[in-house]
């Protein structure tokens, strides 16, 4: 390896650290490693730009009372703290955001990796797509081994919003969540980041 490879990936991980709250080290510590082994929402950190693609085929992993169910209770979240309404469309194609399950590469540019680590991703304004990972076990009750749906809708639509990941780990915004974890209820940070780019209510 070269100095600047070395100076590079030092730089990098104490970018990391601190963004996570770690010890800033520049080394990879238990602690780091860790932290970067936590199943995550698949959208970047650092969030660039993103261009709207068609998409492949959807599988369906849940049945459909559940989704609406689940997804209606993970908007009312946002729209309890903000001037924001939600109501489903009757047709896909009149919909400003569209939910979906896939599996590995489905034409975005960002493939999903099977189970245990990307979860789930989505797009902020006016991309409208929210991409659930179709191999992950998924659950309203998660055990051990699953993860809760509507945790990582609340987070995912949060993305749709156009909020990007905090680094408080009590924010729903916070890019990672065990498995058999619920994690519904916005943090303030949640709700001063909808507030920050709607306003108050």
């Amino acid at each position: 390896m070269t100095s600047e490879f070395d100076d590079l990936l030092e730089s990098a991980l104490k970018t990391y650290q601190n963004y996570f709250h770690l010890n800033v080290t520049g080394i990879l510590d238990d602690s780091t490693i860790k932290q970067m082994m936590i199943p995550r929402c698949g959208m970047p950190d650092i969030t660039p730009n993103n261009t709207k693609s068609k998409h492949t085929k959807s599988v369906q992993v849940v049945d459909m009372d559940t989704l609406r169910s689940v997804c209606s209770d993970a908007f009312k979240k946002w729209s309890d703290v903000s001037q924001l309404t939600f109501q489903e469309a009757s047709d896909g194609a009149s919909a400003n955001i569209v939910i979906a399950f896939y599996s590995g590469d489905h034409q975005d540019g960002y493939p999903f990796d099977g189970p245990g680590r990307t979860l789930a991703h989505a797009f902020s304004p006016e991309d409208g797509r929210l991409h659930f990972d179709a191999e992950e076990k998924w659950s309203t009750n998660p055990a051990m081994d699953q993860f809760d749906l509507e945790s990582v809708a609340v987070h995912e639509i949060g993305h749709l919003l156009g909020l990007d990941h905090s680094s408080d780990s009590n924010a729903v915004m916070y890019s990672g969540i065990p498995s058999g974890t619920k994690k519904r209820d916005l943090a303030q940070d949640d709700i001063d980041g909808i507030h920050a780019l709607y306003g108050n209510y």
